[in-house]
C-alpha cells in the first residue's frame, strides 16, 4: 500500500487513505475542504480500514453535512465585504489594469481587480486572500510575540522561540523543546480568544498533553474560564473566514 492514495467509497465519495508511522490505531479525520481521511498504522491492513469506514458510515455522513455547512461560511469577497482587524480594513475596487493589484497603506488593504473580470472568480478571490494573509502576517509579527512574552512573564513561564506561521489547522503549537508556533489567523479572533490560545500554548511548556493536569493549570491561568473559552474557539476556523 502507498503512504497516501485516494479511493472512492460507496455513499461516502472520495476518501484519502494515509499510512502513518505515528498512528497506533485506525482513525478517521474530517476537515473543511479536505473531506474524509482514513489514517492507518504503518503496518495496518487496508481491508481493516475500509471495514472501519463502513462501520462508521452514518457518523461520517452526519459530520460531512456539518462540514459542508462550515465550508459554506467561506466569504466571497466583493465591494460590500466588511473585513477589519486591529491594524487594517479591506477595500475592494475595480480598475482598468488587466492584473489584480494590492496596496497596504495607512490602515487600508486596497485591492484593485480588472473591470472585465467578475470579483467572484477564483483567481481574484485567491489573490484577495493572499493579500489578507500577508497583511495578517505583518500584524501578527508586530503583536503576538510581545503579547506572548507579557503573558509568559505574568505566569512565570519560560519558552524558547516564537514563530508566526500560516498553519492549516492549528491555532498554535508548542514543541518538545518549548518552541512556540502561532497562527497568523489569530489576528482575526477577539482579544480574549487570542490570549486563550497563547496561554494554552504556554501551558504546554509544563504540560505536554491535554490531561487533567493541563486543564487544571490552564483554568487557573484563564481565571476559571478555560473550558468556556475553548468552546468559544469552535466558532472560528483557521482557513474559513
Amino acid at each position: 500500500m502507498k503512504n497516501e492514495q485516494i479511493i472512492d467509497i460507496p455513499q461516502l465519495g472520495k476518501v484519502t487513505i494515509r499510512q502513518s508511522a505515528k498512528a497506533s490505531r485506525i482513525s478517521i479525520r474530517l476537515k473543511p475542504f479536505n473531506g474524509v481521511s482514513l489514517i492507518i498504522p504503518q503496518h495496518g491492513d487496508l481491508k481493516d480500514g475500509i471495514r472501519f469506514l463502513h462501520e462508521k458510515r452514518e457518523w461520517i455522513q452526519k459530520n460531512l453535512r456539518k462540514l459542508e455547512e462550515k465550508e459554506q461560511k467561506l466569504t466571497i469577497f466583493d465591494e460590500q465585504t466588511r473585513f477589519q482587524t486591529r491594524s487594517f480594513a479591506l477595500r475592494i475596487s475595480k480598475h482598468t489594469n488587466p492584473k489584480v493589484r494590492l496596496l497596504l497603506k495607512d490602515g487600508i488593504l486596497q485591492v484593485y481587480y480588472p473591470s472585465n473580470m467578475p470579483v467572484s472568480s477564483p483567481e481574484i478571490q485567491e489573490t484577495i486572500r493572499y493579500g489578507i494573509e500577508e497583511a495578517l502576517r505583518m500584524e501578527a509579527k508586530r503583536f503576538l510575540p510581545g503579547r506572548l512574552a507579557w503573558l509568559a512573564k505574568e505566569h512565570n513561564i519560560r519558552y524558547q522561540n516564537v514563530t508566526i506561521k500560516n498553519l492549516k489547522s492549528r491555532w498554535g503549537s508548542c514543541s518538545a523543546t518549548n518552541n512556540i508556533n502561532l497562527n497568523l489567523h489569530l489576528m482575526r479572533l477577539p482579544a480574549e480568544l487570542i490570549d486563550y490560545v497563547l496561554l494554552h500554548e504556554l501551558c504546554h511548556v509544563h504540560e505536554k498533553n491535554h490531561g487533567p493536569h493541563f486543564w487544571a493549570r490552564l483554568d487557573i491561568m484563564c481565571n476559571g474560564k478555560a473550558r468556556q473559552l475553548d468552546k468559544a474557539m469552535k466558532d472560528y476556523q483557521t482557513k474559513i473566514y
